[in-house]
């Protein structure tokens, strides 16, 4: 018996002229490896024939979600689905290679917990690249996390791993971040990276702004996730004291000298800035409370329908 299973992931949407050859590539890599396998497609709401390709493929399982949910949803999806000791995630526009399974399961059995692919060889567009290349060198100075391709989905899991994460939003782009940020060891590989066959990119400037956003996200749950009070409290102090000092200043320019000050700005930013305080220690208070009560991260995908052929053995 193999000592470890594989769960291989893929989601796409429109994507009905890969997945037939993408599965055929996988097959055909895993049926030279010791292990028991999965392959996984999750179908993340494709509005052409990729739903009904997906199910003419054997061995495989089909996660099809009710509506395009987003790329982090779908890999929760797939990792919630998935039951193999190491999970593999993939594209499934054929840009990436198959044959580098072998070298993540490799590096995953060397002790590192995350493995990352590095495309570092990339055949996308000029535009694309010099984002992508901003976008990792900023994420890699301000989380210090030694990744040079950090929205690379080709990357290897040890279960351990997935049971920690819980995806919302586009934080996929972050993963490697976040995996280190809770303790774990994340390792790299260069992998090749092919030209796409068939479709189009998805990549555009709305991602790009949900990137942004996920960016800044990221970078507050890493210091104030378990502690908001910390974050909403020192700013409410601060704006607080100033609001004070401002009105008490005021107030005695009123009573000992008589000054008119009820057209003054001043009087405006002093009322402003203390009820912006107030508002802001007590936002730190509510957060504070619901970390306190939550339980897990909900769940923010729907599953429409499951295709299982069973899996292959080798």
């Amino acid at each position: 018996m193999a000592e470890k299973t594989i769960s291989i992931i893929i989601p796409v949407f429109n994507e009905e002229k890969s997945v037939k050859r993408l599965h055929e590539e996988i097959t055909a890599v895993m049926k030279k490896l010791d292990y028991f396998y999965e392959i996984i497609f999750v179908d993340d709401g494709s509005t052409d024939e990729t739903l009904a390709e997906l199910k003419k493929l054997f061995p495989v399982k089909v996660i099809s979600l009710t509506k395009n949910f987003g790329k982090s949803q779908a890999l929760q999806a797939g990792f919630d689905q998935a039951g193999g000791d190491y999970l593999i995630t993939l594209d499934g526009d054929l840009q990436d290679d198959p044959e580098e399974i072998p070298n993540f399961i490799k590096a995953l059995g060397r002790g590192a917990d995350l493995v990352c692919g590095w495309k570092y060889r990339r055949l996308d567009s000029f535009g694309r690249r010099f984002f992508s290349t901003l976008a990792n060198g900023m994420t890699k100075f301000f989380t210090k996390t030694a990744v040079h391709d950090m929205n690379c989905c080709y990357k290897g899991y040890k279960k351990k791993v997935i049971k920690e994460l819980r995806l919302f939003g586009d934080m996929h782009r972050y993963i490697p971040a976040i995996v280190s940020d809770s303790g774990f060891i994340v390792g790299e590989i260069k992998v090749n990276h092919r030209p796409r066959s068939y479709g189009k990119s998805k990549y555009g400037l709305k991602r790009l702004l949900n990137g942004l956003f996920d960016f800044i996200t990221l970078l507050f749950l890493r210091r104030f996730i378990d502690r908001p009070m910390h974050f909403f409290g020192l700013y409410g102090l601060i704006l607080s004291f100033a609001g004070f000092i401002i009105l008490v200043y005021l107030t005695w320019l009123k009573i000992f000298q008589g000054s008119l000050i009820g057209g003054r700005p001043l009087l405006f930013l002093g009322v402003l800035a203390l009820v912006v305080g107030v508002q802001s220690f007590s936002l730190g208070c509510l957060g504070e409370l619901l970390i306190r009560q939550s339980g897990s991260a909900k769940k923010n995908y729907v599953i429409k329908e499951k295709v299982n052929k069973p899996d292959s053995a080798n």
